[in-house]
């Protein structure tokens, strides 16, 4: 049986111990024992929140980026962690993902292939779903707008060239970058990837529209689709 909260040194307990010393000298498990408040008569939050990260099969123990994926299905089979418990856990994560998401993208001036992986890396590197998504700058290459074509499951190489330009027609853009995701965690273009690329660019012509890029982003890092197009 493991020692209830209360039971701890002062100095030990998760609540005390962020006071005292600051949240970084805080584990992994202290942390999500804070988010998940109180243990049962059996086992201490932290015990719970050790549960939880041994769900990880990364083999990377510190790795924490499983829990984006986690269900509250998955969490509740653990004794101790209902359904509350487990919301709270989910939505702590939603939170911290959101922290890593740009605020506001408009006004700012893509100079490169690594500004656009810079905004959007946190976002997309670790996506378990294939997304797709379309950068719409002024002619100054100043973004206006980022727009998602599509979110979850589809293959890029199946997506409609009406979607990817779609946008960009309606409000006049005249240039744009496109950004997808590899979920298998490396970058490098397929030949789907590089075919698709070079039809767009010939329809994107046909409608008065440039793309400045095509951007693979993926958890190794990403890759610049024009480097291989133009090499």
């Amino acid at each position: 049986m493991s020692l209830k909260m209360k039971e701890l040194p002062s100095s030990e307990r998760p609540y005390e111990k962020l006071e005292i010393y600051g949240v970084k000298k805080l584990s992994n498990s202290e942390l999500l024992a804070i988010i998940i408040k109180s243990g049962t008569k059996e086992e201490s939050a932290i015990t719970l929140a050790q549960k939880v990260l041994n769900l990880n099969k990364n083999k990377n123990i510190n790795d924490l980026r499983f829990l984006q994926d986690i269900t509250i299905e998955e969490l509740s089979k653990i004794k101790g962690i209902g359904k509350v418990k487990a919301i709270q856990i989910i939505a702590a994560c939603e939170i911290a993902r959101r922290i890593s998401t740009p605020l506001n993208v408009q006004n700012i001036k893509i100079k490169s292939s690594q500004d656009v992986a810079d905004l959007l890396m946190n976002e997309l590197r670790y996506e378990k779903r294939e997304i797709a998504k379309v950068m719409l700058l002024n002619s100054k290459n100043i973004i206006q707008k980022i727009v998602d074509i599509s979110y979850g499951g589809t293959n890029f190489a199946m997506l409609d060239p009406k979607d990817i330009f779609h946008e960009a027609i309606k409000i006049n853009i005249p240039k744009i970058i496109i950004i997808h995701n590899h979920p298998s965690g490396d970058p490098s273009p397929s030949l789907e990837d590089l075919e698709l690329t070079k039809r767009l660019i010939n329809l994107a012509k046909m409608l008065g529209l440039e793309i400045l890029d095509h951007i693979i982003i993926a958890e190794d890092g990403c890759e610049s689709i024009m480097r291989y197009i133009n090499n």
